[in-house]
């Protein structure tokens, strides 16, 4: 029997040529991620996952010095928000013309570039003197740094088979619903007798540090999307044998930049218009991610010398009850996916995306209880400890949550999902941007505990989408075509 082909001459071995002409893996390939050891598909989420939440550190971690940002600038602290909701607009708008350049050059070069491009622009930021300036800087730190979020999930899919994406789903989300409170954590106690210029250059030196220990992973660990691997394989088997009829799978073939660039710039949004669960999870995500940003700048009011009375440390300290919230949120994940895996064991391995919102129905009512009793406990003459163990329960509910509409969109539509993903990804963004600017207006006018109860009754108007999903997710996705579609074609190689 012939040895496995070692890593120098993995594209030439006899046994990888298909008399079709058609490159694709072997069972036991091993330029096949999914064949790749459990060590090295962890490792590169490890070396990842750091980015994913330096991403959201990048806007929370600028809230902590915001006032002092507004009396260097002369602006209103309303005006000094922006320096905020900019860049989570950038984040927004990232995604769409950035990721699909991965199905041209690998995840690899988008990782590094896109992300080494957000290391200059921090720099930008840390010299800056002019608010316009400033804020632009901050919009194109949000757009570069995007593309890193927008491509893990990709990443996942490259190195995990379907129904095993679970786990590295729920770290992945961990870091992404939890970089925004720990980043307000870490960056109060930096910011402590610091400048926002000495915040800036310090974020940027975490980030460089991110940045190296991702790069030596991925270039030493190996690319993982697979269309661009065929595509290479089959450049060297042309060139090796002098067959010129070896070609990637048709689904897997690069397209046109007007097609592809089309395709992600306009999909998204007639996911938006026309499908309902696309419309719903958009919907919970943007108020959950709204919500989470807004708390940067109500935290402040509620905390800070007008609240409180905690300086920059205590607010920032407030901050732990949501991050011990989405920290449980990963451990109660376990459960999610113990019992979204006998629920496929049952339908025959046969996808089951309404298993994926079994825990959001227990989090969509405990989102907005946790609100209301906020309201009611998050004044002066109650202890602080209280309202900030209520708000882990915010967190919990945040975390299961987002995971559910991120997992149930994704198995829902499958080779879709990553437009429809986009999708909700950009109204996310936009809402996040929003919610900070609303939400300071909404906490000084109203005070924390009407500002909380209004909150709360929009958390009451979503409970439905979760047991609408449950009981007629199936309905609904029978009537999408692009739901229904989705078994008979591979574009979630050619999207994600």
């Amino acid at each position: 029997m012939s040895a496995e082909p070692g890593e120098q001459d993995p594209l030439l071995a006899p046994h990888l040529l298909a008399s079709s002409g058609v490159v694709t893996f072997h069972p036991a390939d091993p330029d096949d991620p999914h064949n790749w050891s459990s060590l090295r598909k962890w490792l590169m989420v490890a070396a990842i996952i750091p980015i994913d939440l330096s991403v959201s550190w990048g806007a929370s971690g600028f809230s902590p010095v915001a006032v002092d940002f507004a009396h260097d600038m002369h602006v209103s602290p309303g005006i000094a928000t922006l320096g905020l909701s900019v860049y989570v607009l950038g984040l927004a708008f990232g995604p769409m013309s950035l990721a699909p350049l991965s199905e041209y050059y690998g995840r690899r070069p988008v990782y590094v570039i896109s992300y080494a491009i957000f290391l200059l622009l921090l720099l930008g930021t840390a010299c800056v003197e002019s608010l316009p300036a400033f804020l632009a800087l901050r919009f194109f730190s949000g757009y570069f740094s995007s593309t890193t979020i927008s491509n893990f999930g990709g990443t996942i899919a490259d190195l995990f088979h379907h129904h095993k994406t679970g786990p590295a789903m729920g770290w992945f989300l961990w870091a992404a619903t939890g970089g925004s409170p720990t980043g307000f954590v870490l960056f109060s106690f930096i910011a402590h007798d610091r400048s926002w210029q000495d915040i800036f250059r310090i974020m940027l030196v975490i980030c460089f540090a991110f940045w190296v220990i991702m790069t030596a992973a991925l270039f030493s660990l190996g690319e993982t999307r697979h269309s661009v691997i065929f595509l290479r394989r089959a450049k060297a088997l042309r060139k090796s044998t002098g067959n010129q009829s070896f070609e990637v799978p048709e689904h897997m073939k690069q397209r046109g930049p007007k097609q592809l660039f089309g395709t992600a710039l306009t999909r998204p949004f007639r996911f938006l218009a026309t499908e309902a669960i696309v419309q719903s999870a958009a919907i919970y995500n943007g108020y959950l991610y709204g919500l989470s940003f807004l708390f940067n700048g109500a935290f402040h009011i509620i905390f800070g010398p007008t609240g409180y009375g905690f300086g920059t440390i205590g607010v920032g300290v407030s901050f732990l009850g949501i991050v011990l919230g989405i920290s449980i949120g990963l451990l109660t994940n376990i459960y999610q996916e113990r019992y979204y895996r006998s629920q496929i064991t049952k339908a025959n391995y046969r996808d089951v995306p309404e298993a994926r919102v079994h825990l959001a129905k227990v989090a969509s009512v405990v989102l907005p209880i946790s609100l209301i009793v906020f309201a009611y406990t998050a004044t002066p003459s109650i202890h602080p400890s209280i309202p900030i163990l209520v708000t882990a329960f915010w967190g919990w509910s945040f975390y299961t949550l987002v995971l559910m509409t991120l997992t149930y969109t994704e198995d829902a539509y499958k080779s879709y999902s990553a437009s429809a993903l986009a999708g909700i990804g950009f109204v996310r963004n936009v809402f996040g941007a929003g919610f900070p600017l609303l939400g300071r207006r909404l906490f000084i006018r109203e005070g924390t505990k009407t500002a909380s109860l209004i909150l709360a009754i929009m958390a009451v108007a979503m409970i439905p989408i979760p047991y609408i999903l449950s009981r007629y997710g199936r309905v609904l996705r029978v009537r999408s075509p692009w739901a229904t579609a989705h078994e008979d074609d591979s574009e979630d190689e050619d999207e994600s």
